[in-house]
């Protein structure tokens, strides 16, 4: 059994629920507040979610939560055996995390001084947007990021791009208001479709 403590509408636990539904594992949640974040403290000595715990093992951090899954439970896989391939995912996951959530980052930081910079907003929020056009490239001809099946790719872009259709009811998160408000689908069908296709996955 993995325990899996997360928090609601979390955009790196739900790389995690995605993951554990698609390898079909057996799964006890353990939810949090974010105004009380003790029991992660306690578990992980950090506050943040996603954590599992995977026989007696404690792993933070959901790309590391991915790799761990994937050395313990591969089948069916997220990441490619070809060491190519794999070098390709590791690249794109590290892209992703380090680059593409640098400008979303810097809005909600900005949005959080006592005097605003609409002008750096703007460009930043451009700059969100304009990466859509990567992944509707990505896209061409395939129906995953990564190549012809779902992949660590797909689990870790989803539940940052899925925002280019809109919030959840009930999710007042501001970073994911600026997902909301600078993220388009306007011709970028193949992204549309993609999204579509995630969000019928399972999670966990």
């Amino acid at each position: 059994m993995i325990r899996f403590y997360r928090a609601a509408f979390s955009t790196n636990c739900e790389r995690v629920a995605l993951a554990l539904a698609y390898k079909d594992l057996e799964v006890e949640s353990a939810w949090i507040e974010y105004s009380d974040r003790s029991l992660v403290e306690q578990v992980s000595g950090q506050p943040l979610v996603p954590v599992v715990e995977l026989d007696g093992e404690v792993v933070f951090d959901s790309t590391r939560i991915l790799r761990r899954l994937e050395e313990l439970h591969p089948e069916p896989r997220l990441f490619p055996r070809d060491p190519a391939r794999r070098a390709e995912l590791d690249v794109f996951l590290q892209w992703f995390n380090e680059l593409w959530k640098r400008p979303p980052n810097e809005i909600e930081a900005e949005l959080g001084r006592p005097e605003t910079d609409p002008l750096k907003i703007e460009r930043l929020g451009a700059r969100i947007d304009g990466w859509l056009d990567v992944f509707e490239a990505l896209l061409t001809g395939r129906d995953w990021l990564s190549g012809d099946a779902v992949s660590a790719a797909d689990f870790a872009a989803y539940p940052f791009l899925k925002f280019a259709r809109g919030r959840s009811e009930g999710d007042d998160d501001l970073f994911h208001r600026i997902l909301d408000e600078h993220q388009t689908l306007d011709g970028r069908p193949r992204v549309a479709d993609w999204i579509e296709r995630i969000s019928r996955l399972p999670q966990a």
